[in-house]
């Protein structure tokens, strides 16, 4: 019996992709493909889904970690794939407390993907042991401190020093320590052109589920 897999991914490139590596295996059948995340759930009450390949961000901004969350709440017993070409620091460990399966990095290698399903399906947890490097000014995103992406992410909403310490529980001060030293890492001279070139190259994204 193969596995009914159902792809969730707004991209039409990577959402063709998958669709061909399901449809080489013998293994897995395509259920069905949706550009919506908040549409995966709906899915899953109405037909058998085994196995759901998601990206994290999806249509419309529809988050893949929390729609993953909800499906795991309600059928624990669908395995689910996450997948991304976003380097951003915290949905490795989001997803793991989401209680998301795998964790998949595209790289447009078939072999690569279809291995994880095989694996994930058989009861194999498969997750990468760190994000991407990526190089940011002069430096690269392993370079900083969970604290300071954590304070790098927040400096993404435009929000002041005072708010972001509010929201992060810690002093004005520490914030505003924390930024001087992504900026002396990168060589970058505004925190300005340091929140663009994080937010562009994906290293930290702030969406509404956090």
């Amino acid at each position: 019996m193969a596995y009914n897999v159902l792809i969730v991914e707004d991209q039409k490139i990577p959402r063709e992709l998958f669709e061909i590596y399901v449809g080489s295996s013998e293994r897995f059948s395509l259920l069905l493909s949706i550009p919506n995340a908040a549409a995966a759930l709906p899915v899953c009450r109405t037909a058998r889904v085994d196995l759901i390949l998601m990206d994290v961000m999806t249509e419309l901004g529809s988050s893949g970690l929390a729609a993953a969350e909800e499906i795991k709440r309600e059928f624990p017993g669908i395995r689910i794939i996450l997948v991304t070409s976003m380097p951003e620091y915290s949905w490795l460990s989001r997803a793991r407390a989401a209680g998301v399966d795998s964790f998949w990095y595209k790289d447009g290698q078939k072999e690569g993907l279809l291995d994880v399903m095989e694996r994930t399906v058989a009861g194999e947890r498969i997750y990468p042991d760190e994000t991407p490097l990526i190089r940011i000014g002069n430096t690269t995103n392993r370079d900083f401190t969970e604290r300071e992406l954590d304070v790098l992410k927040e400096l993404t909403t435009g929000d002041t020093n005072a708010e972001i310490a509010e929201r992060l529980c810690i002093s004005v001060a520490t914030v505003k320590s924390h930024i001087q030293h992504m900026m002396e890492k990168t060589g970058f001279r505004t925190r300005t052109e340091l929140v663009a070139e994080a937010r562009g190259l994906g290293i930290v994204i702030k969406d509404t589920k956090q």
